[in-house]
């Protein structure tokens, strides 16, 4: 899972995920939760964001590389 923020004036504005599984059903999840889990992290403004249903390793790999993602971003 890759996360890619999108931040201006310190503020994220937009953290956009993709998975790399060949999976299909994976990738049938991922799509559906990755909005949802991107909607998240904006309303958040932090890693601390709730679990998409039925997606739980998904959101959970999200939640991870957008803490690393935040953790770079405004590390400088």
């Amino acid at each position: 899972m890759t996360v890619t923020l999108t931040v201006s004036d310190g503020t994220i504005t937009d953290a956009t995920g993709s998975q790399s599984s060949r999976d299909g059903h994976s990738q049938q999840i991922a799509a559906q939760a990755l909005p949802v889990l991107a909607s998240e992290a904006v309303s958040a403004q932090s890693a601390s964001i709730a679990l998409v249903s039925h997606a739980t390793y998904t959101s959970q790999a999200y939640e991870q590389a957008l803490q690393a993602a935040i953790d770079q971003a405004f590390s400088a």
